[in-house]
Formats: structure tokens, sequence, C-alpha cells
């Protein structure tokens, strides 16, 4: 079995069939799963912030998600803790 490290590996599936195949043979990585956890303790100290994002552009995200099973603001959340994890390693 497969680990992957990182949701943006999860592809988008053309059926439920292709969908099944993948999760029979891929798993996330436990640091991933650790901080999707990690995630919901810091809901409590949160700091609302808004974004103005293009409609077609949140349709876009928002079915993303769904095809994801997250909601579109966690999945926004992972894609720019991801990012900034990133951009510290590369310093």
């Amino acid at each position: 079995m497969q680990t992957f490290a990182n949701w943006e590996e999860v592809p988008l599936f053309d059926s439920e069939t292709a969908e099944a195949t993948f999760w029979t043979e891929n798993r996330p990585d436990l640091r991933l799963m650790e901080t999707a956890v990690a995630g919901g303790a810091e809901a409590s100290e949160s700091v609302t912030v808004t974004l103005r994002f293009d409609p077609r552009m949140l349709a876009r995200i928002k079915r993303l998600a769904r095809m994801r099973y997250l909601n579109y603001q966690s999945m926004v959340k992972q894609w720019l803790s991801e990012r900034m994890e990133q951009e510290l390693k590369e310093r």
C-alpha cells in the first residue's frame, strides 16, 4: 500500500470504481492525518478573515472540496498550511 503526504495527490475520480480502487491501494500519511485532527483543536483559537474570490474560482474550489469530502474552508486552510510549510522549508 502506498502513502501520500499531500491531499493534492488524491486525484479527481471519474467513477466510484476508480475512487474505490485508489483508496484500496493508497492511504494518507500519519502526519497528514494528525494535522487534520490538530486543526480541529485550533478552531476555538482561530481568527476570522475575509477573502474575495472570483465566483468561478470559488465554484471550482467548492467542487474540489466536495470530491474530497471536505468543506471548502477547511480545504483552503489545508492548502495554505501546506504551502506555508513548503515555503519555510525552502528558506
